[in-house]
């Protein structure tokens, strides 16, 4: 037996069973659960009340308008955007201790790992020598100012000797033009001013040594502040905490010690919110310098990547209107919602590709649905001229084919639990949706899902305007 026909046979089997219930007089007061007997129906006309449905599957569709004509689709996946990924890599070679596990979600803040690296040691300790260095030059340029203060004591009282014995010398010079005094007095002052002289300029050179020594000593002290500057900046960079927690003071013990020194392995925090995607590195492993040790991925950072072909360029543009529409145009089983899409705006690539044919377009949807994630297919549609007229349409899903006759089936306005089969008058369609020309208004409804089975019911194999009875016999009529 073909599977056309133990289709068939499946859904006769159901509709019988429908058609039993609603028409087998002779046991309607033995059994509370069969329907009254239903009114004529038109030739047309299907009952699928709710145990066909359910049995079948069946679902509707409203009908919609779309501007068909302008709307070209493309296929295309979803992946994150470049700003998505942040890659957390050891800055000094060490032991590395993981904190999260693979897909965990962390926030901001959240410790990662840690690295018990021998280079955060040495780190440390180039920190201590600057810091002693800072010490030591600190002490010795505040030792200038007493040692400045007594020469320029001393200077001030040779200067003062000077003058006196110049005040002596000229006086015996005075009283050696007048006839008097002694040469040896003229010669022995001669010698105490010029001694005066010379021990002023020797301390006047002292002076000019401890100035020229002092500005030494504070640009010293100047480029090891400096060097202390840049140590703390890179250990900052190091273990990601800004330099003024790293300079504040902790107690341990008695003594004060800056918050750098009292750091022993390097806790690496989660710089934002997001998921761990990738673990680089076993836990108790030795990495190196920028090794990768995980990757944490915000998951709401998604476009879609799609590839338009080459010949739509004319029409294709910055700015378009798009929707992402779910890869499966249907309502049953697990498929995602045939409406629950996502809109946004087109974006063209910088390049398309020649062997292919295409060129990239993009399209970050202003809000993401659940079903959205990397390397998940779905399809683009694209509105090239959103200003154009808009025409009832149904998905292309909803029409079978009788033959070589295009058929749906519309649910009936007035009876929910029939359904209306029609021939379709079909326009133009973009390869998901159809225009339908006629037989439909705007709030209608037609099968999707079902519609196959409703189709094989109808085809002629099965005789119209009648009715099954409890021996399986048919008959025409309401009789």
């Amino acid at each position: 037996m073909s599977t056309t026909i133990r289709v068939f046979v499946t859904i006769t089997s159901v509709l019988f069973g429908c058609a039993l219930m609603a028409c087998d007089r002779s046991q309607s007061d033995d059994s509370a659960s069969h329907a009254a007997e239903p009114t004529p129906t038109s030739s047309d006309r299907v009952a699928i009340p709710a145990s066909v449905r359910t049995n079948l599957g069946i679902s509707f569709v409203e009908v919609e308008r779309r501007q068909i004509e302008q709307t070209l689709r493309v296929p295309g996946q979803f992946e994150y955007l470049p700003t998505a990924r942040r890659e957390y890599r050891t800055m000094l070679p060490g032991r590395v201790e993981l904190l999260v596990q693979q897909f965990d979600v962390v926030e901001e803040g959240t410790p990662l790992y840690r690295v018990d690296s021998p280079g955060w040691r040495q780190m440390q300790q180039q920190l201590a020598d600057a810091e002693s260095a800072i010490g030591r030059l600190s002490t010795r340029l505040e030792t200038f100012k007493p040692l400045m203060e007594a020469h320029d004591r001393h200077e001030e009282s040779l200067q003062q000797s000077v003058a006196v014995w110049l005040e002596r010398v000229e006086q015996l010079e005075s009283i050696r033009e007048a006839g008097g005094g002694r040469v040896s007095e003229s010669t022995e002052a001669r010698a105490t001013l010029s001694s005066a002289r010379a021990d002023l300029a020797d301390v006047q050179e002292k002076q000019a040594e401890l100035v020229a020594a002092r500005a030494e000593t504070s640009a010293e002290l100047k480029a090891a502040q400096s060097r202390l500057h840049y140590l703390l900046d890179a250990a900052s960079s190091v273990v990601g905490i800004d330099r003024a927690t790293l300079e504040s003071a902790t107690r341990s013990g008695a003594d004060p010690h800056p918050f750098w020194a009292t750091i022993g392995a390097i806790e690496v925090r989660a710089a934002e919110s997001g998921a761990v995607q990738d673990l680089g590195l076993t836990n108790g492993s030795w990495a190196d310098e920028k090794s990768t040790v995980m990757t944490v991925v915000r998951s709401e950072l998604l476009r879609f990547h799609a590839s338009g072909l080459q010949s739509d360029l004319g029409v294709l543009r910055d700015g378009l209107e798009a929707r992402i529409v779910p890869p499966t145009p249907t309502k049953s089983g697990r498929a995602v919602p045939l409406h629950d899409t996502m809109t946004g705006t087109l974006l063209l690539g910088l390049q398309g590709d020649a062997s292919d044919r295409t060129v990239d377009v993009y399209v970050v949807p202003d809000a993401l649905s659940t079903w959205a994630r990397p390397g998940v297919s779905a399809q683009l549609e694209i509105v090239t001229d959103s200003t154009a007229r808009k025409e009832l349409a149904i998905p292309l899903a909803a029409v079978q084919r009788d033959g070589l006759t295009p058929i749906v089936f519309r649910r009936s306005p007035d009876n929910p639990n029939e359904a209306i089969r029609m021939e379709a008058d079909l326009g133009m369609d973009d390869g998901r949706w159809v225009a339908i020309l006629s037989g439909v208004r705007d709030g209608d409804e037609v099968v999707l899902d079902g519609a196959f089975q409703l189709m094989l019911a109808t085809s002629g194999s099965i005789q119209k305007g009648g009715h099954f009875h409890s021996d399986g016999t048919f008959h025409e009529g309401e009789d």
